[in-house]
C-alpha cells in the first residue's frame, strides 16, 4: 500500500487518499492528525502533556478528545447519550447542572476511545508512531499512570503545517 509518510513530499491530498484506504473514518482520523500536528513540537513529538485552554497541562489524548467533543454536540448520538445519563442518574436527573456535567464526562470518555481508534488508523497508515510515557503502577490496569506520546512522521508533519491558516 502506498503511504505518503514514506514518500519524499506528501501533500494533504495524498494523506487523505491514504486515510480513505486505511480507515473506516478517514475524516475523523484526518482531524485527529491535524490536532496532533498542532500540538507537536518541531521534532514531531506530541505529548504526553499539552497545555489546555486554561494553561493547565492535560494528557494529550484527553486534549484531542476535548477539542473534538463540540462536533457531536447536536448529533443524534448525543441525545441517546443524554437519555442514558438521565436514566443512570434516576431522580437526580432533574438537576440540569448535574446532567450536563455527567454528559460532558461521558462524552469525553467516548471521545478518548474514538481518538485511540483514529490514532490506530494513523499508525496503520504510517503517519504516526506512538508509545507511552510515565510511571508504571502494579495493578490490573497495566497502563495506569502512563500517557500516550504520538510522533508524527516528519514529511507528514511538514504537509500538515504547510498551510497554517484556513483558505
Amino acid at each position: 500500500m502506498y503511504s505518503p509518510a514514506l514518500s519524499e513530499r506528501p501533500d494533504i491530498g495524498s494523506i487523505l487518499h491514504a486515510l480513505a484506504h486505511s480507515s473506516r473514518r478517514p475524516r475523523y482520523a484526518f482531524m485527529v492528525l491535524g490536532l496532533i500536528a498542532e500540538a507537536a513540537r518541531p521534532d514531531g513529538r506530541a505529548g504526553p502533556w499539552v497545555a489546555g485552554a486554561d494553561g493547565v497541562p492535560q494528557p494529550l489524548r484527553e486534549w484531542v478528545a476535548g477539542k473534538l467533543v463540540p462536533l457531536a454536540a447536536y448529533d443524534r448520538r448525543r441525545a441517546t447519550l443524554r437519555r442514558k445519563v438521565e436514566e443512570r442518574l434516576g431522580p437526580r436527573a432533574s438537576d440540569k447542572m448535574l446532567v450536563a456535567a455527567a454528559l460532558e464526562e461521558e462524552a469525553l470518555a467516548v471521545g478518548k476511545a474514538n481518538v485511540s481508534r483514529a490514532v490506530s488508523d494513523l499508525v496503520k497508515a504510517g503517519f504516526v508512531r506512538r508509545y507511552y510515557a510515565g510511571r508504571v503502577r502494579g495493578h490490573q490496569n497495566r497502563g495506569g499512570g502512563r500517557h500516550a506520546v504520538y510522533i508524527v512522521a516528519p514529511p507528514v508533519l511538514n504537509a500538515m503545517r504547510s498551510r497554517p491558516t484556513l483558505v
